[in-house]
């Protein structure tokens, strides 16, 4: 930890920049363009405003196996309509395996109930050979979809892989999801083929899935057949005409695993939005895209490399198990996790990361902030020497989250935090290995992604909050939107505020040293007398003030005012919402956000409404008071706790017109 307060809290060493796989790749350019860097700033200048050059270099330094030639990396339209590399054919799931140690560990598989177990690559290859084989036995081929319900096992990563070995397009939600958003998911992309599992365990219970598989696949006419795997629990359930995984897709295949390679812009996966205010949109990502984008993260910004173990906890209907997945690129282990992260209690992962020996854990801010609320020690009695770094998404992680991390985890752990989304697959701001980190502040700008913060007049800025834009087009960037025929949702998610122009939706500040902070969401963001304040800023005040547990604040639109700006609180045990604890909240929002800011009211709820990966829902609920209809709001089965939203339906109808 630097001494002084605007310094450092973690910088590399000397032998870790050196022995960087992103300082091996500035040596090749070196070496092999005759390019000289003054440091990572100017990379990043050259990766973004030389994207051919750039993208064409990882193709050669990556060694990509492809058939074919590209007359040029990019076909020069405007985004979104950009293509990459086109004549050109490859396979993702090839240069997955491509010189693996057969007898090197792959995966590493736990769960709440009994010890991890490893999967190494060569069993793992055999297994999805496997798989690959019975697919192409049900007839899938190139193009043809394959829905999983799953949860955060071997058999969705086998699964997965199978799939990308032939081509066909893979979608996968976690069991955890209701029936309801799961339809809204995989009706609209027409599978052929649904893999799911009868059950799952996870905080300590047991959930029998088999009614909803069986009302899955009679409810979606395009599904020819149902593989069932036998999960963690005794289900006595059945799935009619069902077939069962281990004789479908886990016997052994006769030959060796094949790979068709397919165009650059052939569909890899389908990922969804989080579904929150209506059909979720079905985000196409391509077999080229990913892995050019995915080999440049994984190695150069995650540092990652065989011998590594990394950890993200996940589940399979976030785009962050794509991400751990796309890990197995560098030769690294990944370990999956299947269950609660808080059974029996928050230190359940970090007993983990020392009985496995992680090198990278990754989670989210919630996670993070959970562990720093409850007074969790993880270096405490454990052993983490193997732990390099800890990553963070999902949300802001506050500046205390990062004194957390360097006081009870240890001084020498490189803390990344990122940000990206869903909508690209990646983090396009985030961690590198070679530079400092600074409290409460993203590393820098990923490599080929050219990330601005613009003012509303379309203005780059620098030192203040702004609109985090896109100003040029990345590889992992959707092919399209599933049945989004003419283009017309896409062009409305991220263009229609600056034309040709990616808006993400996220507030952002670019600092002059070349960091940056994420304000949140930049669509739930509260402006007040022309003071915007991202909601996180909100939740790090209110959430400072002892007794308090949760928080939600919404902006309600009120003519001839700034609007009426209600917090929601959930309170500690024994904790009363008394005039003393109304006015400590007051005083530390006016204090650390704006006076403007200070809540017209504060109301208790039992919990927070979020995602199943833990976002909180505010533009909903914001729908919900100025008068939605509730299930136009928000799709309760995409919810982690649908429980939540009834307080603010009865609410809304208590407080009429706010106005």
């Amino acid at each position: 930890m630097s001494e002084a307060v605007d310094g450092p809290v973690w910088s590399p060493g000397q032998e870790d920049i050196e022995t960087a796989n992103l300082t091996a790749y500035e040596g090749w350019l070196r070496d092999r363009r005759g390019l000289e860097f003054d440091d990572y700033r100017d990379l990043w200048s050259w990766s973004t405003l030389n994207p051919d050059d750039f993208w064409s270099s990882l193709k050669e330094y990556f060694e990509v196996m492809a058939d074919g030639d590209f007359t040029s990396v990019t076909d020069g339209a405007p985004m979104p309509s950009t293509r990459w590399f086109e004549g050109m054919s490859l396979n993702y799931a090839e240069h997955v395996f491509r010189g693996r140690d057969p007898e090197a560990v792959a995966i590493v598989a736990a769960s709440e109930d009994g010890s991890p177990r490893e999967i190494t690559w060569a069993e793992l290859e055999a297994s999805v050979a496997a798989a690959a084989s019975g697919l192409r036995t049900l007839g899938v081929t190139a193009g043809d979809r394959v829905a999983a319900y799953l949860p955060n096992v071997p058999e969705a990563v086998i699964s997965f892989l199978a799939c990308a070995a032939i081509g066909a397009v893979w979608s996968s939600c976690s069991p955890d999801f209701g029936a309801g958003a799961v339809r809204d998911r995989f009706a609209q992309i027409e599978p052929r083929i649904l893999i799911a599992v009868d059950g799952y365990r996870y905080g300590g219970k047991s959930f029998d899935r088999t009614g909803v598989v069986a009302d899955l696949a009679a409810s979606m006419p395009s599904v020819e057949h149902t593989v069932l795997v036998r999960g963690a629990i005794d289900s006595t359930g059945e799935v009619p005409g069902a077939l069962d995984w281990e004789s479908t897709l886990g016997a052994r295949a006769e030959g060796p695993l094949e790979f068709t390679r397919v165009p650059f812009s052939h569909p890899l996966w389908i990922l969804y939005s989080s579904g929150t205010t209506g059909l979720p949109k079905a985000i196409v990502q391509g077999q080229g895209g990913i892995l050019f984008e995915h080999l440049k993260v994984m190695h150069l910004h995650l540092d990652a490399r065989p011998g590594d173990r990394i950890f993200w906890f996940t589940t399979t209907g976030w785009m962050m198990w794509n991400f751990l997945v796309s890990c197995l690129l560098t030769g690294a282990s990944i370990v999956l996790y299947d269950g609660n992260p808080g059974h029996p209690d928050l230190d359940a992962l970090w007993d983990l990361a020392e009985e496995v020996g992680f090198t990278c854990f990754g989670t989210s801010a919630s996670y993070l902030s959970a562990c720093m609320k409850e007074g969790v020690e993880p270096a405490r009695n454990r052993d983490l020497s193997r732990l390099r770094s800890i990553g963070s998404t999902g949300s802001p992680l506050p500046p205390e989250g990062f004194d957390w991390v360097y006081r009870e985890v240890g001084s020498d752990v490189w803390l990344f935090s990122t940000s990206g989304g869903t909508d690209l697959c990646t983090a396009f701001v985030g961690g590198v290995p070679t530079l400092p980190v600074y409290r409460g502040e993203l590393q820098a700008r990923a490599l080929g992604a050219p990330v601005e913060s613009w003012d509303e007049d379309g203005n780059p800025l620098v030192g203040e909050v702004g609109e985090l834009v896109l100003t040029g087009p990345m590889p992992s960037m959707p092919l399209f939107l599933w049945g989004d025929e003419d283009g017309a949702r896409y062009r409305d998610s991220y263009f229609d505020v600056y034309p040709g122009i990616w808006r993400h939706g996220d507030w952002i500040e670019l600092t002059d040293r070349g960091t940056a902070i994420i304000y949140g969401r930049s669509d739930s963001t509260i402006n007040r007398g022309g003071i915007r304040m991202g909601t996180s800023e909100i939740y790090r005040a209110v959430l400072g003030v002892e007794g308090l547990r949760d928080a939600l604040v919404v902006d309600i639109p009120k003519e001839g005012t700034e609007g009426w700006m209600p917090l929601f609180v959930v309170l500690d045990d024994g904790v009363e919402l008394d005039d003393a604890l109304i006015s400590k909240v007051a005083t530390e929002i006016r204090g650390r956000c704006s006076p403007r800011h200070v809540p017209d009211v504060l109301v208790e709820i039992d919990e927070v409404p979020r995602t199943l990966s833990g976002k909180i829902l505010e533009v909903p609920v914001k729908r919900i008071l100025t008068g939605t209809a509730p299930e136009r709001a928000a799709s309760r089965d995409s919810l982690a706790n649908p429980g939540s939203l009834d307080f603010f339906v009865e609410y809304a109808a208590e407080l009429g017109d706010p106005a």
